[in-house]
């Protein structure tokens, strides 16, 4: 592909004053009407070194409201973000609706310069292709525009802009060891990029190759590019009917739902207080001698407590928690998403949570949201929560292919016993905060919950996430059983290192 760009191509100090202007006052009012629309837009910038990429993000900025977009410089990550899968730190840092995010080369970095420098296995950078496909693919989905811009000059080119850079006292920085041993390897740098383009270039997140040798021709391509990606969403969502979620009705009478994973849980599993005791003291002490384990084997792990409401979940973390050291973990709990979380993609507000290596965070109800409750109440599109089914495994595959152990319960009573705990709380002073009006709202979809719960244990219930389901009817089986199925994991998962 890169041996058919002409980049002899060049723009006329004539044309390029008569057309320029023109364009930054456009560049403007894209920029407007996405802040109006709510429309986020990412612009990513890779090249050669020293094929302009800073200067032509300058060009952008002075064209931009600078209270409406943030540039990035990527470099090689730090201490900290090591600590977390490759792409945390990317995922972190998408901008909100509305907002314009311009990468100073991004997540491309991991199949182009850790890939030539030999940092990463075959494998690894091959994992990483698919990892950027389903980032950028969740993105776009979620109305998010991107536009990648690759930045091609000659070996040639590139040498005299270098020796013209390391002759300027002020620049001569720019230009160190590390961009003369990246010109040894120019081949294998083209090598390395047609691979990319080839691999990542979609329709929702298409490459333009810009054709840089001529700074005027590069800054016009780049500036049409830009403002027409963001006319075009602009056009999509004012052709796009108005979403309309509704709540989910009542579900048919079927025999075929009357035999599903849920009516194979034996609600009646039990146990003796005096036995619970001695287990519950024997795991959590195991629990504390795993979580040091794990910390000096840098494994991060992930909880997750979904289930009925007053099935219990609130007692089982705390049980856990006990034997746990406090600096080594943190809880979670999830409710409604804040105006800010709404402005990203769903996923964004537990990336953000996600342990480093050897730590454990425990969330109190998840993601899952979005394929239960967000779906029952009608708070996202069908075409969202089932697109969510294959995010959510996606998100959990990325966690794992790092190595975090994922453990996620859901807590299973039947309906007589929520009545039953329901009651209690409304007549127990200390407890009666637990219960509120959309506790007894929830249990009159209960069928509807049911259909939710039963295709996300189907659906989500991986290799390498997998669901189990704790038998709460009694308090005691159900910490016991957790405890113990943390332990086994994190067990198998130091093994596994």
């Amino acid at each position: 592909m890169l041996e058919l760009v002409d980049l002899s191509k060049k723009l006329s100090k004539k044309i390029y004053r008569e057309t320029f202007p023109e364009l930054e006052a456009r560049l403007g009012a894209c920029q407007r009407a996405a802040r109006e629309a709510g429309v986020p837009v990412i612009v990513v910038f890779e090249g050669l070194d020293a094929a302009g990429k800073g200067s032509l993000i300058n060009r952008m900025s002075q064209a931009l409201d600078p209270r409406g977009f943030t540039v990035h410089p990527i470099n090689a990550p730090n201490e900290m973000e090591r600590y977390y899968p490759w792409m945390w730190r990317y995922r972190s840092i998408v901008p909100p609706d509305g907002k314009i995010a311009v990468f100073d080369r991004s997540w491309y970095g991991r199949v182009l310069v850790e890939r030539i420098e030999e940092r990463i296995s075959r494998r690894q950078w091959d994992e990483a292709y698919e990892d950027i496909q389903q980032f950028e693919r969740q993105l776009a989905n979620a109305g998010r525009v991107i536009v990648k811009f690759w930045l091609h000059i000659e070996k040639k080119e590139q040498e005299k802009r270098f020796r013209k850079i390391a002759k300027d006292p002020v620049l001569a920085w720019k230009v160190g060891k590390q961009e003369w041993r990246h010109h040894k390897k120019y081949d294998a740098w083209i090598e390395a990029v047609e691979e990319m383009l080839q691999r990542t270039s979609a329709a929702h997140a298409p490459w333009t190759v810009v054709e840089a040798t001529d700074g005027r021709f590069a800054r016009v391509k780049v500036f049409e590019t830009v403002i027409e990606a963001i006319q075009q969403e602009l056009r999509r969502r004012a052709a796009a009917p108005k979403a309309n979620p509704e709540p989910m009705p009542k579900p048919e009478v079927s025999p075929t739902r009357e035999h599903t994973i849920l009516d194979r849980v034996d609600t009646s599993l039990s146990m003796e207080r005096e036995e619970y005791e001695e287990e519950l003291d024997k795991l959590q002490k195991r629990i504390f001698q795993l979580e040091h384990e794990i910390y000096i084997a840098r494994i991060p792990a992930v909880l997750v407590y979904e289930g009925w409401d007053a099935a219990g979940k609130g007692g089982n973390i705390k049980r856990l928690t006990r034997g746990l050291d406090p600096r080594g973990y943190e809880v979670v709990p999830i409710g409604a998403p804040t105006t800010l979380e709404k402005s990203h993609h769903y996923l964004w507000r537990f990336w953000n949570k996600v342990p480093k290596a050897g730590h454990i965070t425990i969330f109190d109800r998840s993601w899952y949201g979005r394929v239960m409750v967000e779906r029952v109440e009608g708070f996202c599109a069908e075409e969202e929560w089932r697109r969510a089914y294959r995010e959510i495994n996606e998100f959990e595959k990325q966690l794992a292919e790092f190595g975090t152990a994922i453990i996620k319960f859901w807590l299973h009573i039947d309906q007589e016993e929520q009545l039953r705990r329901f009651e209690a709380r409304q007549q127990t002073p200390e407890k009666a905060w637990k219960i509120t009006d959309e506790d007894w709202r929830n249990r009159e979809k209960y069928e509807q919950y049911r259909v939710s719960v039963v295709e996300m244990l189907q659906r989500t219930s991986t290799t390498y996430a997998p669901w189990t389901i704790l038998e709460a009817n009694c308090k005691l089986y159900a910490r016991v059983k957790a405890l113990r199925t943390v332990a086994e994991t994190l067990e198998d998962a130091l093994e596994r290192a």
